[in-house]
């Protein structure tokens, strides 16, 4: 078994709602085992930048309902250089810091897994980030409150969109997963939805109106995953307009209003148990390794694995979204 005096604590990366769950319990699980905590503000740059502080069970009172993250995130150059992650290192012995639990999505666990490499610090991940792309878990940390947040923007847009007729492009954010663009389509009850995981943008626009998906309707949403590669919803519509005029089209890009939220009930559960499990962790002596959950247990997941394999997104479900959006 592991023993620890002092842990750090940082959330890196784009904020997901249930960071802040997940850092009380990641504080007051340590502190129950005996454990000092020391907050890192704006991730890895207060890890550079010397911003660390105290963290005890009052500092995280009142904190699992509110989005964001109350340690702020940022990004840092200088930690993606072997120079900076030295000085994050010092900084990290000089306040008695044994191990790190990093909050973040792929390329926060990324960071993580660099720094126990070349500094042997135990690090633990927590999978924060809304686009549900971390391999070995079922979800992460975020995904279902801004699947939520989909769901109650495509309510409102479905009332404009029927008064006027109109052929609705919604895109979401996922970067090239398309997790919330699907089940965000499916929850709504959304026409279709363009995804990155299947085929291409032109097969994919090509097939629903070969479908005909509006002949027995006045308005349609589709909902289109961002993806640099395929140039999103602004794209997509772009080629609607001039290859298929006799539609009235309209795009409404949700952007980081998906980020931003009171967490549902399911991501603070899932935070305060995967951010108790990182004690865990830690003190059966694991490291380098993301907290995951499978089939509602708790599974630990290498970094290699968590960031290097792409998670797959079930098949079935594009196949229901089709069915059922005739």
């Amino acid at each position: 078994m592991g023993t620890f005096k002092c842990i750090g604590v940082l959330t890196s990366g784009g904020d997901a709602p249930g960071m802040n769950a997940a850092i009380r319990a990641v504080t007051r699980a340590a502190i129950s085992k005996g454990i000092q905590v020391k907050g890192i503000y704006r991730g890895y740059k207060g890890l550079v930048t010397n911003e660390i502080e105290d963290l005890y069970s009052d500092s995280v009172s009142n904190i699992i309902q509110r989005g964001g993250t109350i340690l702020k995130t940022a990004r840092c150059a200088e930690f993606m250089t072997p120079e900076g992650r030295q000085v994050a290192y010092d900084n990290m012995k000089a306040h008695g810091m044994e191990a790190l639990v990093v909050i973040g999505g792929d390329g926060s666990l990324t960071g993580a897994r660099i720094f126990a490499q070349e500094f042997n610090v135990p690090c633990i991940g927590l999978p924060g980030t809304i686009d549900n792309d971390l391999y070995g878990t079922d979800t992460t940390i975020g995904y279902d409150t801004a699947l939520n947040t989909i769901v109650d923007a495509i309510d409102k847009i479905r009332d404009t969109a029927a008064s006027h007729e109109r052929l609705f492009f919604v895109e979401v954010m996922g970067r090239d997963a398309g997790f919330l663009a699907l089940n965000g389509a499916i929850a709504s009850g959304a026409e279709a939805a363009i995804i990155p995981e299947y085929n291409t943008e032109v097969d994919q626009l090509d097939e629903l109106i070969r479908r005909g998906f509006r002949k027995s309707k006045n308005s349609s949403i589709v909902l289109v995953a961002e993806s640099k590669s395929k140039g999103g919803a602004l794209h997509i519509a772009e080629r609607m307009k001039n290859e298929y005029p006799g539609y009235d089209v309209r795009i409404s890009i949700l952007g980081h209003l998906q980020r931003g939220g009171s967490p549902t009930a399911h991501d603070r559960i899932i935070a305060s148990r995967m951010g108790a499990a990182a004690i865990d962790a830690l003190l059966e002596d694991q490291r380098n390794v993301m907290i995951g959950i499978e089939r509602d247990e708790i599974v630990y997941v290498p970094f290699t694995r968590a960031i290097k394999k792409v998670k797959p997104l079930r098949p079935e479900l594009l196949e229901v979204l089709r069915e059922l959006g005739i």
